[in-house]
């Protein structure tokens, strides 16, 4: 099978910032489109598993089953091994993989899942088409993916407008796509799938807990992870421009009537 060209750079990295949300990610809050589908003998694909959250939920919901989650950094898969081994779990393992060439026969999976994926790499469409390939007769194609030009928040602190522009500019020149959530179902479509269930979800922080949780890994991610560096390499940001807008996250994580939402687009896809 020849391999097509990776052309994209994930934006996030996985500095301790980005973890911080990374692990915070469950099926609950963010597969619970899929959990419905769930049978305790099927076997998962999770792709971008990265540190193993919610391939760790999958595979407490299929105690007959198993569970394989795949991350294109080999790096992050110690920390998911951790994550699974820690819950005491013996019907999962991790491997390296890349969505766009995935090293599985064809019809190996009861379910493909991959969330926050396709809006980081070079060829969505080519990776729905892997991911319907390994995907059994029958089964479930499942992915989620945020979109930033739909997040909104209150109250309009100026330095929010400048992070949500330069994200999305970084994030395009990095090669992906960050208003994934919108396109999912023409991607879909596009791929060859039919069954296409298309929905959305959100996550929201309004508390003060909240605020300073997304806040400050936002400010913090937006001046020491790959994503800042990949900023100013690209001469897209100043080191005080970025600083600016980690100023900025944390005026708005101090309002006492802060409020954030983050949509997701969701498709849920019958092969």
């Amino acid at each position: 099978m020849s391999k097509p060209q990776e052309t994209a750079v994930y934006t996030h990295g996985h500095h301790e910032s980005v973890l911080r949300s990374h692990t915070s990610r469950t099926v609950a809050n963010s597969a619970a489109y899929l959990a419905g589908s769930l049978k305790p003998h099927m076997k998962i694909l999770d792709i971008g598993c990265g540190p193993g959250t919610i391939t760790a939920d999958l595979a407490a919901l299929v105690p007959d089953g198993h569970v394989t989650g795949v991350d294109h950094a080999p790096g992050i898969l110690e920390q998911a091994r951790a994550t699974a081994a820690g819950r005491g779990l013996t019907n999962v393992d991790f491997a390296v993989a890349d969505v766009h060439a995935l090293d599985y026969p064809d019809d190996t999976f009861c379910v493909v899942h991959a969330h926050q994926v396709l809006q980081h790499v070079g060829d969505p469409v080519q990776a729905l088409r892997e991911m319907r390939r390994v995907t059994k007769p029958g089964g479930f194609i499942a992915a989620r993916d945020g979109d930033y030009a739909a997040m909104t928040w209150y109250p309009a602190v100026p330095g929010l407008d400048d992070w949500l522009e330069l994200y999305r500019r970084v994030a395009r020149a990095n090669g992906g796509e960050p208003d994934a959530g919108r396109r999912l179902r023409s991607w879909a479509l596009t791929a060859g799938l039919t069954d296409i269930t298309a929905t959305s979800g959100t996550w929201t922080y309004s508390t003060a807990e909240e605020r300073a949780w997304w806040g400050g890994l936002w400010a913090d991610r937006t001046v020491a992870s790959s994503y800042a560096g990949l900023a100013v390499a690209g001469g897209h940001a100043t080191t005080e421009q970025l600083e600016a807008i980690a100023a900025a996250w944390r005026e708005w994580a101090g309002q006492e009537d802060g409020w954030f939402a983050v949509l997701h687009g969701e498709i849920l896809c019958r092969k």
